[in-house]
């Protein structure tokens, strides 16, 4: 005999997966199984990305940048202007971050789906794992719109900066996490009191 709370996500599950003919939302072998999987190779992929760009930093903090320029290119033309090593470490650093950053985030993302996979999806962790993917893309995105307006300012001319519009999908998408938090809290909490109940 299954515990109450596998006994509540399967129910759940099982209302999930209503009107899909041969489609389960939850336990082995599901929809949340498969992507999962799909989760599990997308991390594996940055974390080496992540790597790759922690080397690339590590080899251009040694090696001389005395002819290196940047050119950019716009449909009036170009401009070469040099790179200087700071510049360069900083660009290279907001890959590292920008990486690093969304593996943290798929990290969460499968430890959520793997209680999924197990049929428990209320689980009490959840809620905390949610609102550090909030926090994480929160940073990511700011992060991602301070680098594109300090480049714009670089580049002048070249590069139009971001507008404060360019924040408006994120900021939705941040806003949906913490809402989807505070449901996972509220499923948890429906969780207790049928495992009191029964």
């Amino acid at each position: 005999m299954r515990p109450p709370s596998l006994r509540f996500a399967s129910r759940l599950g099982t209302r999930l997966g209503h009107g899909l003919p041969g489609f389960r939302a939850l336990g082995p072998g599901s929809v949340s199984s498969l992507l999962k999987t799909a989760l599990d190779i997308t991390y594996g992929l940055l974390i080496f990305l992540t790597l790759l760009t922690c080397l690339v930093f590590a080899v251009v903090a040694i090696i001389p940048m005395d002819q290196v320029g940047l050119t950019v290119t716009s449909d009036t033309g170009g401009t070469r202007i040099p790179l200087p090593r700071a510049h360069a470490l900083f660009g290279i650093g907001a890959f590292v971050g920008y990486f690093g950053g969304f593996a943290l985030i798929l990290r969460h993302l499968r430890r959520i789906f793997r209680t999924l996979t197990l049929g428990d999806p209320f689980h009490p962790d959840n809620v905390s794992r949610l609102k550090q993917v909030g926090y994480i893309l929160a940073i990511v995105t700011g992060g991602v719109w301070l680098g594109q307006l300090l480049v714009s300012r670089l580049v002048r001319g070249v590069m139009d900066p971001p507008s404060l519009f360019n924040l408006v999908t994120p900021a939705f998408s941040v806003l949906v996490v913490f809402v989807l938090a505070e449901v996972f809290r509220e499923g948890a909490r429906l969780r207790r009191e049928s495992e009191l109940t029964i």
